[in-house]
């Protein structure tokens, strides 16, 4: 008897021993990953419920960085979040209700050109009054501020997919009668999905733009800063400890370079998957990071364990196979009255903000008025000059490295990088280039411009390459299409619709650049150059903020109209002529 109670104690010991050894490094990676994260979400936890202090003391010391990156990158993580929500709901919203569509697509026009500082005093004050014992106002509103720099391109993208949606694609939902949700989940979103990944990356490099003055603002006596890289660059500079500086900086790449290799490559090399392809796989990229994960039996019991509810419920990869049970393929009542509902609201409070912004405005003078318009037609000549610049070397650039796999494994963490360093920190250095070569600040600025909007352009272009099926290369390679004639009838057709993108999103963040780029600090001086990024700087600089939202009120409607009579017309050429599915 107690022999055999050995031999089963045994039998389970072994067992378990065997059990133990199917596990192998990239689970015990996991796992250390795992609580990694816990650990640090926990810092950042902290961080928010802390008392709120009126002057954070920001240690330059090298021993801080660790801890001040990890801020910047959870607070830029959380952000990103909450722009890929926004995305989703905002772009299937715009894509599918054509009468809402009249009113948000506009109003994305007018958000994504609006600058931080147009709505960051507002914004941070709201919050540490509705928060005033503790971080938690101020750590939104740096978030808010940082989703600002992210969302708009992404929003932009994922509408443009929607829109354009190979037909063919809409006649297989349609004969399998697709539900609304199963023509999101089986079409509409793979055929999204490189653009989107491509565009979150330029988003998050868009939210590192403005990071200084996310975690660093100052509104009259009150000093409003988190710790953070972007804090530590501003007091670095501030102080010009040159040491800190070179830190900070190398801190800020080597965090850029993590994030690539443990989130954007595995998310490039998975999101080839939904590739649009009828012939053999061209070379394709690879990740470690992800074929670890892939290797673990931990990760792969946790994705089993996800797949049973839906199985259990009929839902899965099967119902692509086989027609679903017939249903109306148009939106449902609730859905329909859950749109008006939300598009009246909508509708209430942009006639509200209306109201309150005629009321803050009425008492400027005329000659302010035209004073603000004056300067915004000069602003609108050097966001278009940006562009045409950035779309010179992005167009030829974004197609080389898009089109091959090999330059985009090489390329992407460099461009990843340059893309995602906050292209303010280098304004000194290329002021003063500009003004050893004896350039004013009003061409100048042009090129400050480019530094942070050429990047829309070219991730776009990069997205726009790699979506271009292979069988349609392989067709131009057979009927012998050489040079530029290969450009002109496939490359250029294929990439069109996302250069529009790239256009639209790149003009929105010039826009929003006119702030550090028209009025910018330079060894104890400022220099300025007329144009409506003086203006708002200027106006938040004195605490005028009936001048603020007047320059504001004129940009934004030079923006709608420039947007609906020239971009608008770019994306219907796009999808009636250069979409690769018409």
């Amino acid at each position: 008897m107690v022999d055999w109670g050995l031999q089963r104690v045994w039998g389970e010991a072994n067992a378990f021993l065997d059990r133990s050894r199917r596990y192998g490094w990239a689970d015990v990676l996991v796992v250390a990953g795992i609580a990694g994260l816990a650990l640090g979400a926990i810092g950042f936890t902290e961080e928010w419920t802390s008392r709120l202090h009126p002057a954070v003391q920001i240690d330059l010391s090298p021993a801080a960085l660790p801890r001040y990156a990890l801020f910047s990158l959870a607070r830029g993580l959380l952000a990103y979040g909450f722009s890929l929500a926004f995305t989703l709901v905002y772009g299937y919203w715009a894509a599918r209700d054509r009468v809402a569509q009249r009113l948000l697509i506009p109003l994305l026009d007018i958000l994504q050109s609006i600058p931080v500082l147009g709505f960051m005093p507002g914004l941070v004050l709201a919050l540490v009054m509705l928060f005033p014992h503790s971080n938690v106002g101020l750590e939104l509103a740096a978030v808010l501020m940082i989703f600002t720099g992210q969302v708009w391109n992404m929003t932009f993208s994922f509408y443009n997919s929607l829109r354009a949606v190979p037909d063919d694609l809409r006649e297989a939902g349609s004969i399998y009668r697709y539900s609304w949700w199963q023509r999101l989940q089986w079409v509409e979103l793979p055929h999204a999905t490189v653009g989107l990944v491509w565009n979150s990356m330029m988003s998050m490099a868009g939210g590192w733009f403005f990071l200084m003055i996310s975690e660093a603002f100052v509104l009259g006596k009150h000093d409003f800063r988190l710790p953070g890289l972007g804090s530590y660059m501003s007091v670095a500079v501030a102080h010009g400890d040159v040491r800190a500086m070179v830190l900070a900086v190398g801190t800020m790449g080597l965090m850029i370079l993590v994030l690539d290799q443990l989130l954007w490559r595995p998310l490039v090399v998975w999101s080839r998957r939904f590739r649009v392809e009828e012939s053999a796989e061209a070379e394709t990229t690879g990740s470690w990071f992800l074929d670890m994960l892939r290797r673990s039996r931990l990760i792969r019991r946790l994705r089993r364990a996800a797949r049973r509810p839906a199985q259990a419920s009929g839902a899965g990869t099967h119902a692509v196979l086989a027609p679903a049970k017939p249903r109306g393929t148009g939106p449902s009542a609730g859905s329909r009255a859950l749109s008006y509902a939300s598009f009246a609201a909508l509708a209430g409070v942009l006639t509200l903000g209306a109201w309150k912004l005629l009321q803050l405005v009425h008492h400027v003078p005329l000659e302010r008025w035209l004073a603000v318009s004056g300067a915004s037609l000069l602003t609108l000549a050097r966001v278009l000059a940006s562009t045409a610049l950035g779309t010179l070397w992005a167009l030829p650039a974004g197609l080389a490295i898009g089109l091959s796999a090999r330059a985009s494994r090489v390329f992407q963490p460099v461009i990843q990088f340059a893309a995602s360093f906050p292209a303010p920190m280098l304004f000194p250095a290329a002021i003063a280039l500009l003004h050893a070569a004896g350039v004013p600040l009003g061409w100048g600025s042009i090129l400050l411009m480019l530094l942070g909007t050429q990047w829309y352009i070219l991730f776009n272009v990069i997205a726009g390459a790699s979506a271009i099926p292979t069988d349609l290369r392989e067709a131009a390679q057979t009927y012998r299409l050489r040079g530029l004639q290969r450009a002109r009838d496939l490359y250029l057709p294929g990439v069109f619709p996302y250069l529009v993108t790239g256009w639209v999103t790149a003009a929105g963040g010039a826009w929003n650049a006119s702030i550090v780029s028209e009025y910018v600090a330079f060894e104890g001086h400022t220099l300025t150059t007329p144009g409506v990024g003086t203006q708002i700087s200027l106006a938040a600089e004195r605490g005028d903020y009936a001048g603020l939202a007047a320059s504001v009120l004129v940009m934004s409607t030079l923006v709608v109209l420039f947007n609906r009579t020239v971009w608008r017309q770019c994306s219907r050429l796009a999808e009636e002529r250069f979409a690769l599915n018409r």
